[in-house]
């Protein structure tokens, strides 16, 4: 995801952050949030960063409105640490892990159960098991592309003397949020001690992918996201074939979205350059959700599956290595044991 919205005007938060409100902003009687989130608790009163706590009632608590089409900027972080008052509390970036709550892991769980506040994408929100976000004193949602936004969000609200949960899909150190919030804080004048800053690991796309696939990843391994809006094309391609050269699995996230379908093709073609076109390629759609979708195919055919619903944002795509080969409808990367031992 990137960190990009359409702003047109900016209004301050009540808790002292700058925001811009997206030219795609929803009705505030609809959504709830003046900038595009939603606040709800389980009574009407306001939280102490004055974010808006009723379903009904606007907040401009500094999230855009956008999605992962949009092309332009967030507004710079607003209130510092001389803003707040309180004792601040604890900031817990928590990795939710692959889509579903068996793939939780207990540490996540407690940490949201322990979370006065929870922060996050409105879609990872909708991940978290019910019983866990009806314990919450608030849920504070916002759309795509709003993650500086809710990220400022998630630590002034931790400022304000709230223990706070940040949430995202997979790790909160793979193309997440854990590093955004320790850069923020720091912009504020804040130290991750201060707010007692924990990241709570969760399994990753390319493991929770690899997992569905069989054993593609068994061996060395590097990932490389095909979004631009935070890395530039030239940048990404320069990586690719770096590593598409090099025997290394390759995994690929953010392979795709309406506006992004050159950067697939040019990877495609680049993937090509080094590798035979009879490659083992595993696709994985909606890992752990209920449109998952699992292939197979060879390097070669790739690149015509981009019109294909298979291939989308929620997808992760793996590429094998010279050595990786496909039995039984799974994908196998050698370890080397065959070169020391005899089974």
């Amino acid at each position: 995801m990137s960190t990009d919205t359409n702003t047109d005007d900016e209004s301050t938060s009540e808790c002292g952050a700058s925001t811009g409100a997206s030219e795609t902003e929803t009705d505030a009687s609809s959504s709830g949030s003046n900038c595009g989130g939603s606040s709800s608790t389980a009574d009407d009163s306001s939280s102490k960063c004055g974010a808006s706590s009723s379903s009904s009632s606007s907040s401009t608590c500094g999230a855009s409105n956008s999605d992962d089409e949009s092309d332009s900027h967030e507004q710079e972080v607003g209130a510092t640490v001389a803003d707040f008052d309180a004792d601040p509390g604890q900031l817990t970036a928590v990795g939710l892990g692959p889509g579903h709550a068996e793939g939780m892991t207990e540490r996540a769980k407690t940490a949201l159960l322990e979370a006065d506040h929870i922060v996050g994408y409105t879609t990872y929100i909708e991940l978290i098991p019910d019983e866990i976000t009806e314990q919450a004193d608030e849920i504070y949602d916002t759309p795509m592309c709003g993650e500086v936004s809710r990220t400022e969000e998630s630590i002034d609200r931790t400022l304000a003397g709230n223990d706070v949960a940040i949430v995202g899909s997979g790790d909160p150190n793979v193309y997440a949020l854990a590093g955004l919030a320790l850069e923020i804080l720091e912009s504020k004048g804040a130290t991750a001690s201060m707010v007692e800053f924990d990241v709570v690991p969760g399994v990753p796309a390319a493991q929770s992918c690899a997992a569905r696939l069989g054993a593609p990843l068994v061996n060395d391994t590097v990932s490389v996201s095909l979004s631009d809006h935070l890395v530039p094309m030239p940048e990404i391609e320069s990586r690719l074939h770096s590593v598409a050269s090099e025997n290394f699995t390759i995994t690929i996230y953010n392979p795709w979205s309406r506006k992004r379908r050159e950067n697939f093709r040019k990877c495609c073609e680049i993937l090509l350059t080094h590798r035979d076109p009879e490659t083992p390629v595993g696709i994985v759609h909606g890992a752990g959700r209920e449109d998952e979708q699992v292939l197979i195919t060879e390097l070669g055919e790739l690149e015509e599956l981009g019109e294909s619903d298979v291939i989308d944002m929620t997808t992760t795509i793996l590429v094998g290595t010279e050595d990786t080969y496909v039995w039984d409808d799974r994908m196998v990367t050698p370890r080397g044991y065959e070169t020391k031992y005899e089974y």
